[in-house]
Parts: C-alpha cells; structure tokens; sequence
C-alpha cells in the first residue's frame, strides 16, 4: 500500500471515529438548539462521505505529508483545520440570517483540535516503529 493511502486511511480512521463521537455525543444537542430549523432531519450523506474524502485528503496533502513530526503535524493540523472551518463558518454568518455567532465560534474551536488530533495522531500511527 502506497504511502499516502495509508496516511489517507489512517487520518480517515481517526477522523472517522473523532467526529461520530462529538457529532453523536457532544454537539448533537447544541447544533439543534441553535440552528434547527437549518437541519435536515437525515444528514445526506452522499455529500458527508464526499465532504470526509476531501477533507482527509487535504489534511494529508497540507499536515501530515510536510510534517517532521507529530507536534509539527499538530500545528500545521491545527491551522489547516482553523482555515477551513473559519471558511464554512464564516460564510455561512456573512450570509444566513440568523446564523449564530456562538455556533461559529464552537466550530471553528472544533475544528481546529480535531483536525490538529487527526493529524498529529495519524502522523504517529503512520511513522512509529512497527
């Protein structure tokens, strides 16, 4: 297996798992109480797997390929996953009404940690010594 599958796979995986946990667990409640009436009552998940794929790979591509290591990774996951979540965020209160400010910053935080978690912990699991 090639070396950017496996790092694809792996950060995949930790992601995976990360998400369901905060989306199932943590944020389930606070993203209906504040922006219901925004969600479908089934997420569509043809555009979430597509969106994950994407993601994931720019994760790779941006934080763990360049890494020299794993804190090194978590830096470079942590502004990768600052930017992107800012650009959703951010785009969705200069243009919704009503998008909540609070939800925005909560986000952005997640988004931040988690993708500064994925790729810090991928980048170990990729590179420890079997």
């Amino acid at each position: 297996m090639g070396a950017f599958l496996t790092k694809l796979l792996v950060a995949g995986g930790v992601m995976g798992v990360l998400d369901a946990i905060w989306l199932s667990v943590v944020a389930n409640k606070f993203y209906k109480a504040n922006i219901g009436p925004l969600l479908l009552e089934k997420p569509n998940m043809v555009a979430a797997v597509v969106f994950y794929v994407i993601y994931v790979v720019g994760v790779v591509v941006f934080a763990i390929a360049p890494a020299t290591d794993w804190k090194h990774a978590a830096l470079l996951g942590a502004l990768f996953g600052f930017v992107a979540y800012a650009t959703y965020d951010l785009t969705n209160l200069a243009t919704l009404k009503g998008f909540p400010l609070k939800v925005v910053i909560v986000d952005m935080i997640w988004g931040t940690v988690l993708t500064a978690v994925v790729a810090s912990v991928a980048y170990w699991l990729v590179n420890r010594a079997w």
